[in-house]
């Protein structure tokens, strides 16, 4: 009876630790796992004036767009649209004259939407992980002895 009371608070402890862990790290919010850091500009919608293929090297279409009360043009890292298409673009506070460079608003390189579901995923796993290991360590040995056996 006291073996399986053993086991219980055993495990009660490792796994309420790592619920906190969790929670708190949820808590934290979407900076824990390199959130992209904000682009500082505008967002605003663009029309697409010149295509780019996707299989050239370093693709760049040109769009017009509308910001600071004037029309303007800006050179998108981007590929795949067609001539006309809407985009929505984050445009630099500071434009300037001549061509702006600009990018897509819902697209930040290198980063992607998944990093913190799967970053909070890997934590709870890894606390699981943490947990188990505590109570095979509590738990201890189980070899027993083998008794000879008379011939």
């Amino acid at each position: 009876m006291t073996s399986s009371r053993l086991r219980w608070s055993g495990l009660l402890i490792p796994a309420l630790v790592g619920i906190a862990i969790v929670v708190l790290v949820w808590w934290s919010g979407p900076g824990l796992f390199g959130s992209p850091s904000a682009g500082g500009g505008t967002v605003v919608a663009a029309t697409v004036t010149t295509p780019a293929e996707c299989t050239a090297p370093n693709p760049t279409e040109t769009v017009q767009f509308e910001a600071g009360g004037g029309k303007h043009t800006g050179s998108l890292d981007a590929c795949g649209h067609d001539r006309g298409d809407r985009v929505e673009i984050t445009v630099p506070a500071d434009l300037g004259t001549g061509t702006v460079q600009v990018h897509l608003a819902d697209v930040v390189a290198g980063h992607s939407d998944l990093r913190r579901p799967v970053g909070l995923a890997l934590l709870a796993l890894s606390c699981l992980g943490g947990g188990a290991y505590a109570f095979l360590v509590q738990r201890g040995s189980r070899r027993t002895t083998a008794t000879p056996v008379a011939a």
